[in-house]
């Protein structure tokens, strides 16, 4: 599903050139739950970035299902994010005047549904995270837990392929947290590809694959792939 050949993430600043990522070679097959980890500056978020075509490498290959996306234009790459990849980050990134129906109604905008049927999926995403009772409610009425499954359920109304997860966790109790990381071990038991970043050893241990990045190069891959 997701094959990186050689990737390399470079930054000019001033005179100087900064290897983000050096040469990263990594394959996550369809249906895997796998975990980044790294400590700060790393290259983990710069990984995740490149995965979720929110950024594009410097050089080497990116296939997505098979396809060579490294040349796509912002415009194929925003189509790709939006069909194909749900994101969850930490600070919830909601929309504070809406409420937590129409921020998961949001996508399916970008894709041009109608809006009937957007109601009605973003109100079953709502469901299928546990929150339909806070469906009318804005996001300052709502706990922390409470913010990350309403991204959750934004982050699958579209029905993606891939879920993208940096930090989903890092701003969430240890209560909470178990709570976020049962939803994505739900998820990813109906099918869906799952990757997290985290720095947080026990929440990689909900994952079945650990990755560690360190100085912009893999350095520990759980001796798969």
């Amino acid at each position: 599903m997701i094959e990186l050949r050689d990737i390399r993430k470079t930054y000019t600043v001033g005179k100087e050139q900064i290897d983000v990522l050096k040469s990263i070679r990594l394959t996550i097959e369809e249906g895997e739950f796998t975990a980044i980890m790294g400590p700060s500056g790393s290259g983990k978020s710069t990984l995740m970035n490149i995965i979720g075509c929110l950024d594009k490498q410097t050089s080497g290959q990116y296939l997505l299902n098979g396809e060579n996306i490294s040349d796509y234009e912002d415009t194929a790459l925003a189509r790709v994010r939006n069909q194909s990849i749900g994101f969850v980050f930490q600070q919830f990134q909601l929309l504070p005047r809406l409420t937590a129906l129409r921020n998961v109604e949001l996508p399916m905008i970008y894709n041009g549904i109608g809006k009937r049927e957007r109601l009605e999926r973003a109100a079953e995403a709502l469901r299928k995270v546990g929150l339909s009772d806070r469906m009318e409610h804005l996001p300052n009425a709502l706990s922390g837990g409470q913010k990350q499954r309403v991204a959750i359920a934004r982050a699958i109304v579209n029905q993606p392929q891939i879920i993208l997860a940096d930090e989903p966790t890092g701003a969430l109790d240890t209560k909470t947290s178990i709570s976020i990381m049962e939803q994505f071990v739900k998820l990813n038991e109906e099918g869906t590809t799952v990757v997290l970043v985290t720095h947080e050893p026990e929440i990689a241990d909900y994952t079945n694959r650990t990755i560690t990045v360190r100085d912009g190069e893999i350095v520990a891959n759980d001796g798969r792939r």
